[in-house]
């Protein structure tokens, strides 16, 4: 049996007569309560049984001794944990201490800014002591009210984005860091806490030829051969924000497949590639309203990003009441943009997204 095996033991055995008082104490707070209960119904019943219900009321009374409580044990009978290190291992933790360990006064690193996503939050850090030389970090996460943090990126990168957040929930941070060369790790920055109000988004559920994760926001084509665009479940996209796509894993592309944003959802299409959707496809072609730009940006691969930034330019001064007005894309992947204006014809600020593939094997997570 392990130290803390005999631990547990010991406090299951010793904490047996305490549960026996707590007990014994709600049983009598909750007779009390009654015998209370029922001489407030004696003194403001009926005149005829008013009597009767008193002489009821009088004999309870009697009979229950309010004023006792259980035997607690006393301080020296309750087992106490200790433990005694002999003289000769605090000298070997003492100088193993002074050959390994340092002082530091702050730590290397330290949480710099938190930035909303759908479902999910953008951490960034950076490095405070000018003569550390980080070889890699290490960001830790969780909610306020759990009691251990947890990894959830290690890597030279200085930002994250940290996805399967609840809104308006909060979370603490933390972030270390590896000197070049070292394998311990630095003290961890002070805690901050992070949240987002923004819902994630969520691919819609039941069309036949995509299956979806628990969380709705990673679709996978399937074998059916059912084939169709997947719209987002609502218009979570908003103009500002930036929406990505990452590619898990691939099948065989066709011209037709698709990943964008639309004005609306449209039964019917077998592609984005249509009128009131901008989209790119697998081979790197981006479509506007059907029709396909000269510039290209790199075929979709295993691992590819995909994102979408729009910001709203107005035309004309009836633009509030259904006139002309523009969105500026930027569309972005493998290290290349394009930017070009969307010319809608009504005012239009949040979006559907989705997606169309030809063939299956193609998973994508949004975000």
């Amino acid at each position: 049996m392990s130290l803390l095996q005999e631990v547990d033991a010991i406090e299951q055995d010793s904490v047996k007569p305490l549960d026996e008082c707590q007990k014994l104490i709600e049983h009598g707070v909750s007779t009390a309560d009654d015998l209370l209960r029922e001489g407030e119904s004696a003194v403001h019943g009926d005149v005829g049984q008013q009597n009767e219900k008193l002489c009821s009321f009088t004999k309870k009374a009697l009979h229950i001794q309010l004023d006792s409580l259980p035997e607690v044990p006393s301080l020296v009978d309750v087992p106490c944990l200790s433990a005694q290190l002999d003289d000769c291992l605090l000298t070997i933790l003492k100088n193993q201490i002074f050959r390994h360990g340092t002082v530091a006064s702050r730590p290397p690193v330290q949480l710099e800014e938190f930035v909303e996503k759908p479902g999910g939050i953008l951490v960034r850090w950076c490095k405070v002591d000018d003569d550390f030389i980080p070889q890699d970090y290490r960001l830790q996460y969780r909610k306020s009210t759990a009691s251990h943090f947890e990894d959830v990126y290690v890597g030279s990168e200085t930002e994250f984005i940290v996805l399967h957040i609840d809104p308006n929930i909060d979370y603490q941070f933390r972030v270390c860091a590896r000197g070049d060369g070292r394998q311990e790790w630095s003290p961890w920055s002070v805690p901050q806490i992070g949240r987002t109000t923004l819902v994630p988004h969520e691919w819609t559920a039941g069309l036949e030829g995509y299956s979806l994760s628990s969380r709705r926001n990673i679709a996978l084509r399937n074998d059916s051969q059912s084939c169709g665009v997947l719209y987002s479940k609502a218009p979570t996209y908003f103009c500002g924000q930036t929406l990505t796509f990452r590619i898990e894993t691939v099948g065989q592309p066709d011209r037709r497949d698709s990943l964008g944003v639309c004005v609306e959802q449209q039964n019917g299409y077998d592609s984005l590639q249509r009128d009131k959707a901008v989209c790119i496809s697998t081979n790197g072609a981006v479509f506007v309203n059907g029709k396909e730009m000269t510039n290209q940006l790199p075929a979709v691969t295993s691992g590819s990003t995909v994102t979408f930034d729009m910001e709203v330019v107005q035309l004309g001064p009836s633009s509030n009441e259904g006139g002309n007005f523009k969105l500026r894309v930027t569309i972005s992947s493998n290290n290349r943009e394009v930017v070009f204006d969307w010319v809608l014809d009504q005012c239009c600020v949040s979006l559907y997204f989705g997606c169309s593939f030809s063939y299956p094997g193609w998973k994508v997570l949004v975000f």
